[in-house]
């Protein structure tokens, strides 16, 4: 792998334990590695001028559907709930199989690096007609990007009391073969590795009691982590209070759902106790702002979390219920809302910023990413603060505050896969292309 030097880089925002800035000095990267980092250093590789630009570590997603992508605005869930949202793209989603996985994962990785994500989470739990997590994975490889996919599950269909039509459910037993088969094909526990599975049934409303506690021991014993969704909305905690007979911070906790671990989506209705249990427990949180505001779920108490010891990273979730996937996006909502919530001291945009960088980093169990120092892995977004966007500008928060979209260069592993703002590992015009045919193919049978 060739070398790679940023050279002279406008400024650098670190997310080092110091949280260190730097001015006008270069960044070398070899083998993958943040090799260097100072004024004047040289090299016989590729060189990157960077006088425009402001460099972060690569965003981090913590929850994501990729195939969601293919089912955008769909009319009859663009005005619901979440629980009406599901029951109208249930149907549609049961059509897929492995060639809309492949596809929609592309063309929703695509947007994430283009938006300045270097590493991704994505929470498939529906395998329809052959669909696996393999395809996905495929996608990822031939996109270039850091890869945290988790293999998710329903079993609970409507005839048993759960939300999805029993059409999308597996057997348990299947679920759990189909958990190790993943884990031991693509598992990778070596520093720098760009692919890591997770075990994640969806939720609460689809999974039973023993699939949850049985998630979480096969989880352990092979040394991966653990996700779902919980407390997402209202609904969510009347579910859990009317069918568990207690909140779901509670039922996560009895069932082994609580730790360094783990780590849940959305999480806006935590009430200050089951804060409290993610603080001491380590457990993390995947916020998902703009998905929030879409299905009208409310705002994360993401101050209090914050301020609890609450680990928190970012996520775009699915892109049928944001419906973008942009995560430097995410990054600036999150700062909306918590000022919003709590006044416009409440959050700042260099916070922000590290939620989305080593807060994600963190979630995800990655304490070789997430930061700009010698050593760590070489993921890095640079950012034009040259054009329109950012002009005067006097301080690098403009990234979020003067609300840049797209990344000028990203690099992942060492490896530039956008150039310029394009994507230089796939012919995005095609993969586009791909994407609306089978779009336009299942809105024709519905």
């Amino acid at each position: 792998m060739p070398e790679i030097l940023i050279r002279n880089a406008r400024k650098i925002l670190t997310m080092d334990d110091a949280c260190t800035e730097c001015d006008a000095v270069d960044i070398l990267v070899r083998d993958g590695v943040i090799a260097e980092i100072g004024p004047g250093l040289a090299t016989h590789g590729e060189v990157i001028e960077a006088s425009a630009c402001l460099v972060t570590p690569g965003l981090v997603n913590t929850h994501h559907h990729l195939y969601q992508s293919l089912t955008r605005a769909v009319p009859g869930g663009q005005d619901a709930l979440l629980f009406g949202w599901l029951r109208t793209l249930y149907p549609i989603w049961a059509r897929f199989g492995p060639e809309e996985m492949r596809v929609s994962a592309l063309t929703g990785l695509a947007e994430l690096a283009l938006s300045g994500c270097t590493m991704s989470s994505d929470h498939l739990y529906l395998f329809p007609n052959g669909a696996r997590l393999d395809d996905t994975i495929e996608a990822a490889v031939e996109i270039g990007m850091r890869f945290h996919p988790t293999r998710g599950a329903m079993s609970i269909g409507e005839s048993a009391g759960g939300l999805p039509p029993d059409s999308l459910v597996e057997s348990e037993d299947a679920i759990l073969t189909d958990c190790i088969r993943v884990i031991d094909t693509f598992h990778d526990l070596r520093p720098g590795a760009m692919v890591r599975v997770g075990v994640a049934p969806c939720s609460p409303f689809s999974v039973s009691r023993d699939l949850m506690r049985d998630s979480a021991l096969l989880a352990r014993d092979k040394g991966v982590r653990l996700h779902t969704h919980l407390a997402e909305n209202d609904e969510d905690v009347a579910y859990s209070l009317a069918r568990f007979g207690c909140r779901p911070g509670q039922y996560a906790e009895d069932l082994g759902w609580t730790g360094p671990d783990v780590w849940h989506a959305h999480c806006v209705k935590l009430d200050p106790a089951e804060i409290a249990l993610f603080g001491r427990s380590g457990t993390g949180v995947a916020h998902c702002p703009c998905s929030n505001c879409r299905l009208g779920s409310g705002i994360a108490p993401v101050r209090r979390m914050r301020d609890a010891g609450v680990r928190v990273g970012l996520g775009v979730d699915g892109s049928a219920s944001n419906d973008t996937g942009s995560l430097i996006g995410e990054a600036r909502q999150a700062l909306l809302l918590q000022r919003v919530a709590n006044g416009a001291d409440a959050m700042s945009a260099r916070e922000a910023l590290w939620i989305a960088t080593r807060g994600g980093a963190r979630v995800l169990g990655r304490d070789d990413c997430g930061q700009i120092a010698v050593g760590k892995r070489a993921d890095l977004a640079l950012w034009d603060m040259s054009g329109i966007e950012a002009a005067g500008s006097w301080d690098a928060g403009a990234l979020l505050l003067a609300g840049l979209s797209r990344v000028r260069h990203l690099i992942v592993e060492g490896r530039q896969i956008v150039r310029d703002g394009r994507l230089t590992t796939i012919d995005l015009d095609e993969v586009t292309a791909h994407q609306n045919r089978l779009a336009h193919r299942l809105a024709q049978t519905v």
